[in-house]
């Protein structure tokens, strides 16, 4: 038996006018796929016409290693299971009726369950954390849980390939992180393959094992997120201007707009993350060092858009500070998330940067603990004179 669940080749689709064209990918059995693109593009009507929904324009779209167009509506619905965005269901029936219209295709005209159907329905349920909510009725759910019960009713059906348009939409951030983390869970536990429609770009670089990248009415890319969703492509697909997508980090930073001025940050080991948020927050232009390429502050920082002036380890390091120092001048005040009484080489820089930004007579605000950000929102928000410098560094 072939690995591929979903293929479409050279497939056009739309309403008598094509939106998306061209569009050619596979999918393998237990796989993840993302797609990812501006509202309008065509997500939801490719997913319609997998489905056989709706008819596609142009191409073969293959299922189990068949044509769809060639597969019987109650055959394919064994196989593939579809959940779209709308909240449209049967108030008056409660959510172990809901689930079980899962087994239509299993249980012929007349509808009845064998014990061997109420397994499965009990299973659905318990798959999506949702056994609990048996006996309640469906209009008296929250969003999350409703979407929970949905995709029971989905899992019901026992499909092989699963559909889905913005499964995460209108839900609050611990039902969205719940039903990611079920979707992904069933590819590994069940053999599923899913097929999602989704806008957040952070949540597909983490789960995704293939992601689709739609605009201009074609396929941009496909591959696997570490591959596809990079700072560029990501800004492209979304015409970003006032943001930026860390690889890295897997998650976009807003930017802000240097509108307040521009301020330096001396931070590594991770204890600029914070500053640089807050900082790119409150209108400021950021530029940071010294840092290591691999550091996460740097990963953070590139991805606010600052200015990163790198050491690397063996090299010259005057060459570099004297860069940093170039780079400090303009700057209405210096962060210092410097870890104390460390002296390693990136350290040691960072100690001697900080001491010319001290006889330069620039204003220097020291980070609290781990890179705590108090001390600095306290003497940004409340207008803290920052007239008082640093204890003295040591040279």
């Amino acid at each position: 038996m072939s690995n591929i669940i979903l293929a479409c080749d050279k497939v056009s689709v739309g309403y008598k006018k094509p939106v998306l064209t061209n569009i050619s990918f596979t999918a393998e059995r237990g796989s993840f796929i993302s797609m990812l693109g501006p509202n309008g593009v065509g997500k939801t009507t490719l997913l319609r016409t997998i489905s056989k929904h709706i008819p596609g324009l142009a191409g073969t779209v293959y299922i189990d290693g068949r044509v769809n167009t060639s597969i019987k509506t109650s055959e394919l619905a064994k196989i593939l299971s579809v959940v779209m965005t709308d909240k449209a269901a049967p108030p008056l029936l409660s959510v172990l009726e809901f689930v079980s219209l899962g087994r239509h295709p299993h249980t012929g005209f007349m509808g009845f369950l064998s014990p061997a159907d109420q397994e499965v329905v009990t299973d659905s349920l318990l798959a999506v954390r949702a056994e609990g909510l048996a006996d309640r009725f469906i209009d008296q759910l929250s969003d999350g849980e409703r979407q929970k019960v949905v995709l029971a009713r989905a899992l019901a059906q026992e499909p092989r390939l699963l559909l889905l348009d913005e499964p995460t939409a209108h839900l609050d951030l611990k039902h969205r992180v719940e039903v990611m983390g079920i979707l992904r869970g069933l590819c590994r536990t069940r053999d599923l393959t899913v097929l999602a429609a989704i806008h957040d770009v952070d949540v597909a670089s983490k789960v995704s094992d293939l992601v689709l990248t739609l605009k201009g009415g074609t396929l941009r890319d496909v591959g696997r997120p570490e591959k596809v969703l990079t700072a560029k492509a990501v800004a492209d697909l979304y015409d970003f201007d006032q943001a930026g997508f860390s690889a890295h980090l897997g998650g976009i930073e807003i930017r802000g707009d240097g509108l307040a001025g521009k301020a330096f940050v001396v931070c590594g080991q991770d204890r600029g993350a914070q500053a640089y948020r807050y900082l790119s927050k409150k209108g400021y232009d950021l530029a940071t060092g010294i840092l290591e390429r691999s550091d996460l502050d740097a990963y953070v920082a590139g991805a606010l858009g600052a200015k990163v002036i790198f050491y690397e380890d063996g090299t010259d390091p005057e060459p570099v500070l004297e860069k940093a120092t170039l780079e400090m001048e303009g700057s209405a005040f210096v962060v210092d998330g410097t870890k104390k009484n460390e002296q390693g080489p990136w350290e040691a820089l960072s100690v001697r940067l900080l001491k010319k930004a001290n006889d330069k007579g620039f204003k220097i605000i020291s980070l609290g603990e781990g890179g705590d950000i108090g001390p600095l929102t306290q003497a940004l928000e409340e207008h803290v004179s920052l007239d008082k410098q640093p204890e003295a560094l040591a040279s």
